[in-house]
């Protein structure tokens, strides 16, 4: 008789967590010696863990060179998940500790400046609230930097301007708030009216962001928009303490979504003038792993963060 039973499934190997955090250590430091030095074990025992591990694995994680090792792609593939493992342990400790004192999480994030500007305090608000003391790491970093650490398992959620790229693969998105763009300037340019086309200020010295990541493609989308150039005249700064500062103190101008520019500035030192060009809102929400759970200090954060249509 036939035998109609499913086909089962081929049994995956088993790889020791020890081993994965050696394969760790030899990729921080670069070389196999290296990293029997930092584990304090002797080099033929972090070879032979390396060994091991690629003959369980069935494929070579790395190629030994002059310059130390390089990875293959599946040892990079291998390299995510061991920083995910090393992540996981140490939060283990962490929420321990956190729990013995009553403090829920710790919860690390990350983001794009404007973006945590406009989103945390409300959420942090919020959070406390709702559900009392928490334990949070917020980290500033590039769009592309923040796609990483939420590959690696670093930070669980980040707060980055929405809507106008590709999400990365494997990442969802949700918009949590919208925010129109304005010409910030300081008493410089008092004389200046409350609406204004960038083709009328082109010629003035400029602040604009360096960072090639979805806010500076929005700004420079508004000067297309007004058929210029992005102007010469520019300094280049991804700060956007400085970046105020630099608008108060001086005769330079820069484009800043409205609120972030004005927020604790009640003293008039600065203000937002309405761009024509700026048919468009920046939108700013929260990034992260598509399927993978977040903890439940993470689902708290997105609670905190109710989506915009």
């Amino acid at each position: 008789m036939a035998d109609h039973s499913a086909p089962r499934k081929a049994r995956l190997p088993a790889v020791d967590p020890r081993a994965l955090l050696t394969f760790r250590a030899v990729c921080e430091t670069g070389s196999i010696s290296a990293a029997a030095r930092a584990l304090n074990l002797s080099q033929p025992s972090v070879s032979n863990t390396i060994a091991l591990l690629e003959s369980r694995l069935g494929t070579v994680l790395f190629e030994r060179g002059r310059g130390g090792i390089v990875l293959t792609r599946e040892g990079l593939v291998l390299q995510r998940r061991s920083e995910a493992l090393a992540t996981l342990l140490a939060d283990a400790v962490s929420d321990v500790e956190h729990a013995r004192h009553r403090i829920s999480g710790p919860l690390r994030i990350g983001g794009t400046p404007g973006a945590l500007l406009t989103l945390l305090p409300g959420a942090i608000m919020r959070m406390e609230a709702a559900m009392g003391d928490f334990a949070l790491s917020v980290v500033e970093r590039p769009d592309a930097e923040l796609h990483e650490m939420l590959r690696q398992g670093e930070i669980e959620l980040a707060m980055v301007t929405t809507r106008i790229e590709t999400i990365p693969e494997g990442m969802t998105e949700v918009t949590a708030a919208r925010d129109p763009f304005a010409l910030i300037v300081g008493r410089h340019h008092a004389a200046l009216g409350e609406r204004i086309s960038l083709r009328e200020v082109e010629a003035l010295p400029w602040v604009l962001p360096e960072a090639r990541g979805a806010f500076r493609r929005q700004v420079d989308a508004l000067f297309i928009a007004a058929g210029v150039s992005v102007p010469r005249t520019t300094i280049r700064c991804d700060s956007l303490l400085t970046t105020r500062a630099i608008v108060r103190d001086t005769d330079r101008v820069t484009v800043l979504p409205r609120t972030v520019a004005l927020d604790g500035m009640s003293d008039g030192s600065i203000r937002a003038i309405a761009i024509a060009e700026a048919v468009f809102e920046r939108s700013v929400g929260v990034l992260r792993m598509a399927g993978g759970a977040l903890s439940p200090l993470g689902e708290a954060m997105l609670a905190a963060l109710p989506p915009v249509p």
